[in-house]
């Protein structure tokens, strides 16, 4: 502990303690007088006390040099000397001079005592801007901010598509028979109190057969405009009438005993017509041909007490006839030599697909459902493989089917892999299969 006050004090430049009080210094007339007269030695011994004890060990070795070289040495010098601060005057004897001389130190301890002394005052300086209070308790970090999680939009989507499609049914199905069928089918999807009568003159006859909603647009105050795609049966237009009307071909080819007997039908169909009662003349003879055909209905749709309601009469809009233009898929290398060698593996593979029996060609583990009941293989017409190597390799597939009557034509992404056998053989099987042209 009293080593780390001696740095301390030696750092801040502060004053070595005293044991006691020290005489004041003689001037003037008493200073002559003290150094005229003969000093005894035993009153010195009080004046040993009051020297500071850092001096008391420089005295002494200048006493103990003085006694080496021969000079005289006054008693009590060693004790006494120490309360001197410079040389002797140049009057006085030899006994009467202080022996050593205060001079300032040259070494690195000085400098070393500044430079502590600066860095403790900036040390103070800091701890006074900054605050002792965040050395000892350091600050709490910044909390981060929430991370936002896209959720989905808020809005009901599917509800929305749910109710425009039953609406969109009830709307455009209407019977004359019975208008107030389709008056209770629109009631349920309406806003209460809603006349669902208004809006159809109450003639005429059509049915939905499907109805598909389609896209929701989001719009303000919770409310949106459901798409709903629409396939309706009801009576042909006067052009689709009239090119039912129209001859066939072979009308045209038939010969002249054919169209006598056309000729004969029509004129017993006639008097089959005359031969009627009169209330079955109340009845069309023939029933206008029918037709369908889609349509585009936008529905108006708000959200309120929890549900999805209609808010007023939708509006009938077109169907695209074809859909926009899209970037052509990239296509990468074909490797002719490999298509070549596992062209057979791919045909075999498709007559088993079509067969039902895809499993005992299939690369063991794989999973490939068969085709349904009715597919026939017309053939495999391209395989081209991409280029690339390993144990899976992917390429294209266009084959033909025959199915209903009819032959279509249609593309496979085919993926094949190198199965090797116990006795080392290897051979390619295929493992997955995709329609379209996919990457």
């Amino acid at each position: 502990m009293s080593t780390f006050k001696t740095v301390m004090r030696r750092i801040l430049n502060l004053p070595e303690p005293r044991a006691g009080k020290v005489a004041p210094p003689p001037t003037g007339t008493d200073a002559a007088q003290a150094a005229t007269a003969p000093t005894p030695a035993a009153p010195v011994a009080p004046a040993a006390q009051t020297a500071p004890a850092g001096l008391q060990q420089w005295t002494q070795a200048a006493a103990r040099l003085q006694a080496q070289d021969g000079v005289p040495v006054r008693p009590g010098a060693a004790e006494a000397g120490g309360a001197g601060s410079g040389p002797a005057p140049q009057g006085g004897t030899a006994g009467n001079q202080v022996p050593w001389q205060l001079e300032d130190e040259n070494s690195g301890a000085k400098f070393a005592v500044k430079v502590g002394r600066g860095v403790l005052w900036a040390v103070v300086a800091l701890a006074a801007i900054t605050g002792v209070r965040s050395w000892i308790w350091a600050p709490a970090p910044p909390k981060s901010a929430p991370v936002q999680v896209q959720s989905g939009p808020d809005y009901p989507v599917q509800e929305a598509q749910a109710v425009a499609a039953r609406f969109a049914r009830a709307y455009l199905t209407w019977d004359e028979s019975d208008p107030q069928a389709r008056a209770d089918a629109l009631a349920r999807d309406m806003p209460r109190g809603t006349d669902t009568t208004t809006g159809w003159n109450a003639k005429g006859h059509q049915e939905v057969i499907v109805a598909q909603p389609g896209q929701v647009s989001v719009l303000a105050d919770k409310r949106a405009r459901v798409r709903v795609d629409v396939l309706v049966k009801g009576p042909a237009t006067d052009q689709q009438q009239q090119q039912q009307s129209q001859p066939k071909p072979d009308d045209k080819d038939k010969k002249p005993d054919d169209k006598k007997a056309d000729d004969k039908k029509a004129d017993d169909a006639k008097k089959d017509d005359k031969d009627k009662k009169p209330d079955d003349k109340s009845k069309p003879a023939t029933a206008k041909s029918s037709t369908t055909r889609w349509m585009g209905l936008e529905v108006p749709v708000v959200r309120a007490s929890g549900r999805i309601v209609v808010t007023g009469q939708p509006g009938i809009v077109g169907v695209p006839a074809s859909g926009p233009a899209v970037p052509a898929p990239a296509t990468a290398g074909t490797d002719m030599e490999f298509g070549d060698k596992t062209r057979d593996v791919v045909e075999e593979f498709f007559r088993k697909y079509a067969a039902g029996e895809p499993d005992s060609v299939a690369a063991p583990g794989a999973y490939i459902p068969a085709l349904p009941p009715g597919m026939a293989l017309g053939s495999v017409r391209t395989w081209s493989v991409d280029q690339g190597s390993g144990t899976d390799r992917v390429g294209t597939a266009v084959v033909s089917w025959q199915v209903g009557g009819a032959e279509l034509e249609q593309t496979y992404r085919v993926k094949v892999t190198r199965v090797t056998s116990a006795q080392g053989a290897e051979r390619w099987q295929v493992s997955e299969i995709h329609g379209g042209l996919t990457p």
